[in-house]
């Protein structure tokens, strides 16, 4: 019998690399609470960590702009709003929609061209108004959509419920949409819950995949918070995104093995 060698010293490790992240964003997370409360000087931290989050939003549209006018043997659309640009990533490239982009170049073998249709604030109603116009001149071969966490702030069901009707009875069948992620305070949770039982039902009407994000990054807990936002306490960091873009992998995976065996069968005739 062959003996296994157990490292007991690597959990130790990880805790002790994992530790000053955790350090970290239990400051963040406590001069954040802090700011948001109106104590200073923690608002005016809040208020210049938001800024300097702000002026990264021209930086990341550009560099998805000039990316998305190269070429590629399949097409990624991605409709969304700061998340899909990467705001609160190293850079725009570890968005969610970066790390999709990846993978499906890996899992696929082809060539990705990425057309991030995504705007920095957007709303379902702004997504209607100026991403689906856009959309409709594509065929694009992989599309995803995680719209809607805007819409928290100022709810409004049946605003919400009519635009994701209209921004779903636009997209391909092999479309893979997002539920709403989890916003972790109490108060938005309970419109959430609202927004993604709208958005499923809506999704199965047309026949799309729904990708479980909520479920996911509420699956995160207390460590998720802590180490997974950008200093804004809302972006995900390049950590978070992960999460985002795990969210999505099987789904995708999926897509492009059914597009590359059409391809492959289309060649062959």
């Amino acid at each position: 019998m062959t003996a296994v060698r157990t490292d007991s010293a690597a959990p130790l490790r990880a805790v002790r690399s994992s530790a000053p992240a955790l350090a970290a964003g239990s400051l963040l997370a406590a001069s954040t609470v802090l700011g948001s409360l109106g104590v200073r000087p923690f608002r005016e931290r809040v208020l210049e960590r938001r800024s300097t989050l702000n002026d990264t939003l021209p930086v990341h549209s550009k560099w998805w702009r000039d990316h998305g006018t190269g070429e590629g043997e399949l097409l990624y659309v991605a409709i969304g709003d700061s998340a899909a640009q990467g705001i609160g990533a190293s850079s725009p490239g570890r968005s969610y929609v970066g790390l999709i982009a990846e993978h499906a170049g890996e899992a696929s073998g082809r060539s990705i061209r990425v057309v991030n249709l995504s705007v920095s604030g957007a709303t379902t109603e702004l997504a209607v108004r100026d991403q689906l116009p856009r959309f409709r001149a594509l065929a694009p071969d992989l599309v995803t959509v995680a719209i809607g966490a805007n819409d928290i702030a100022d709810w409004n069901p049946a605003a919400f419920e009519r635009n994701i009707r209209s921004i779903f009875a636009e997209l391909p069948s092999h479309a893979i949409v997002a539920d709403l992620p989890c916003f972790h305070l109490r108060h938005n949770e309970r419109k959430v819950a609202d927004a993604n039982r709208m958005l499923r039902a809506i999704a199965r009407e047309h026949g799309l995949t729904v990708v479980p994000l909520h479920e996911l990054t509420k699956r995160r807990g207390l460590r998720g918070i802590l180490t997974e936002f950008a200093s804004d306490m809302f972006h995900p960091n390049d950590h978070g995104y992960r999460v985002w873009a795990d969210a999505f992998r099987p789904a995708v995976a999926a897509r492009l093995a059914e597009r590359c065996a059409t391809v492959a069968a289309g060649a062959s005739t």
